[in-house]
Parts: structure tokens; sequence; C-alpha cells
């Protein structure tokens, strides 16, 4: 018996690829587009969780993860866009 659990996974684009991470497991992958790097990262969480050989997080591991954003200052020119020219 299976049950359906949320995995929350951090979905970036570098270059031509799409890189996923899954920080609660530690695992990471790439695919050519969004809808490919989450159907690698599904297979790659199910992999993990059936492998016998790989420890597994514990419940209240995976129930506790918080996601945050933090204000840090750039240095003006370090990230450049249209949004940060119109600031100025």
């Amino acid at each position: 018996m299976s049950i359906p659990m949320p995995f929350p996974i951090i979905v970036a684009k570098e270059g031509k690829w799409f890189v996923a991470s899954c920080p609660l497991l530690d695992i990471a992958t790439q695919g050519k587009s969004e809808g490919e790097v989450k159907e690698n990262m599904a297979d790659l969480i199910n992999d993990f969780l059936s492998d016998p050989d790989t420890p597994k997080p514990s419940f209240e591991d995976l129930i506790s993860l918080s996601l945050s954003n933090i204000a840090v200052k750039v240095p003006k020119g370090v990230l450049y866009s249209s949004v940060c020219s119109q600031q100025d």
C-alpha cells in the first residue's frame, strides 16, 4: 500500500537545462524542460525511497521543513534585470 505524499523541490533554469533538487532527501536531477525535470525528480524520489540500502528520513524530519525568504543587500550591478534598472 502506498500513500501520496508531497515532497518540496526547487527548480531552477541553468543555461539550457532545468535543475531540480529535493532538500529533504538531499538529491538532485536535471531535464531539458520543467516538466521533464519534475518527472525525473519523481522517478528519483521513488528510486530513493525504494532502495533498501539508503537511509530514510523520519516522518518528523519530512514534516519539519520550513521555507523562508531572506532579504540580502546585493551590491548594485551584481544582479541586473530590467526590473532593477527601473528602480534606480
